[in-house]
Order: C-alpha cells, then structure tokens, then sequence
C-alpha cells in the first residue's frame, strides 16, 4: 500500500512540468525526459527527504527537515524543472491565447482539489485524527487563497476572473502542502491568505521579468507555493505555533534540493537533445499538436 501511495506522488511530480511547455514540445521527448528526470531528479530527493537520507535524519543540520506532503519533494522540483525547461524551450509563437475553456479549467481545479485530500491527508499515512487535521487545513489553505487571488486580481486589475480564482486555489493547495500535517485553522488560514497573492506576484515576475513562457505558471503557483510552506513552517515555530523547524534545514534544504534540480534537468535536456526534436517545427506549433503530432482533434470545425 505504502509503494502504491508513493507511485502516485512520482507519477504526478514529473506530470505537474508537463504544464509549462505544453504546445511546442515534442511528444517523444516529453515521454522520454519525464521517465529520466523522475528516476534520477525526483527519486534521490524523495529518498534525501522522507526516505531517511541526510535532509531527513538530522545528519547535517540541527533538525530534519520538514516537509509533511511534499513543499521540497514534489513542488519545489516540479516548479524549478519547469521553469528551467521553459527557459531552454523558448516562448511559444503566440501567448496571447485566452485559456481556451475557463469551465473546464474549473472543473479540473475542482478535481485537484478534492484528490489533493488524498494527497495531503493521506501522508499521515494512517486513518486517524492527524490526517483529518491535514485534510482539514488544506481545505482551509485553498478555500482562502482563492479568495485573497481574487481580491488582489481585483485591486490591481479591477476584474476577478475564474481562471484567477482557481489559481489562487492551486496555489493555496501547494502552500499547505508542506505543512498540512504540522499546523492548525488558524496558521492555514494565514499560508492560504498569503499564498493567493505571492503566488500572483510570482506569475507576473516570471512573466514580464523574467521574460520566460512558463505556460500553465508551474514555478510561479506549485514551485513558489511549495518553497513558501517550507520557509513560513519556522517562523510559525518562533512565534509558538509550532515545535520541530529551524530555519538552517529548511532552507539549506530549499537550496540543496534546488541546486541538484537545476543541474540535473539542464543534463537531461542536453543529453536528450542529441538525438530528439526537443521542440516541434514552426510549421506543427502553428498547425496545433493535437493534429501535426496525435492525428486527432478536439473539436469538428
């Protein structure tokens, strides 16, 4: 049971990358990249964590790290990997495209947000109060930082979107991830508070700063949310809320972790791109991949 649990936090941590270069990437090397990175970038970090490596023992630091669901081992890569192979990538030919159906956008965050009480309260790894307490903080996290997304998508632009608030509901479920097990309402609602507006911060500053297409804002809503959780978990501990963190392992964690992600997704890249496309022809981004790579489309015109 513990080995089937565990499939599906590999599974998803190299499928959350998938969203920040979807339409001009190759299929082959999107197959092929997520198989190599999980096994050499996502599984030594889950070992390092959760699985009793040097960030999980105390070896090194003054404490263990804390990470309850998964800020480091699932968010904090997927967000650094994907923000590294957008980079490489290039922007795609247009983004100025609308999301293409805001209610199916919602329903798919709706779905996330209900598997992510598998996700979270699962991790207690038991049928018992903690994981109630987790899946209950969690929904407390999300539920808040879809408000406080459209709440300053309202001050700044005027408009609150639906695809906004959603956002913010990712981005509040990232954030509580790595706490969900150690924290209380009451913290929860200051990480989801928070996490709706740095997150919306992050997407415009790798947006118009940074200048890099990361097309879903993977960095920006799992990668910034997740390294959020970690960092906020000892200033909860200095102010009494909390027992067990210490800023020196949480973020020498943070930077390790980091570090060894960029390294490695920059090798897989380089090392792929030798013998695969890594992106399509201008020809087929134009033509939409669904038709040039898949032979299928979504719609009859």
């Amino acid at each position: 049971l513990f080995f089937a649990f565990q499939m599906t936090f590999a599974i998803i941590t190299p499928a959350l990358i998938v969203g920040a270069y979807v339409e001009r990437i190759s299929f082959s090397f999107v197959i092929l990249f997520s198989s190599i990175w999980m096994l050499i970038v996502y599984s030594p970090v889950v070992h390092w964590v959760w699985g009793g490596g040097f960030l999980s023992n105390g070896s090194i630091f003054e404490t263990p790290v804390m990470d309850f669901a998964g800020g480091i081992v699932v968010h904090e890569t997927a967000g650094i990997a994907a923000l590294t192979v957008a980079f490489f990538l290039g922007k795609r030919k247009d983004t100025s495209k609308p999301p293409h159906n805001p209610g199916m956008v919602m329903i798919g965050a709706s779905l996330l947000w209900v598997g992510w009480f598998g996700f979270n309260g699962g991790s207690q790894l038991a049928a018992d109060g903690g994981a109630v307490l987790a899946l209950s903080v969690t929904h407390i996290s999300a539920a808040t930082a879809s408000l406080s997304w459209a709440l300053w998508e309202r001050i700044k632009y005027g408009k609150v979107s639906l695809v906004g608030i959603v956002t913010g509901t990712i981005a509040g479920l990232a954030s509580i991830t790595p706490a969900s097990g150690f924290v209380g309402f009451f913290e929860a609602l200051i990480i989801g508070f928070l996490a709706g507006i740095l997150c919306q911060e992050g997407v415009n500053v790798v947006r118009n700063v940074l200048k890099i297409d990361d097309t879903l804002d993977v960095f920006a809503v799992h990668g910034l949310g997740g390294i959020f959780g970690i960092l906020i978990l000892p200033l909860f501990n200095s102010l009494g809320f909390i027992n067990g963190s210490s800023w020196i392992s949480q973020i020498m964690s943070i930077l390790i972790v980091g570090i060894f992600t960029i390294v490695m997704t920059v090798i897989i890249i380089k090392f792929l791109s030798f013998f695969l496309s890594f992106r399509v022809s201008e020809e087929d981004e134009t033509e939409g991949l669904d038709v040039s790579i898949h032979g299928e489309r979504a719609y009859d015109n």
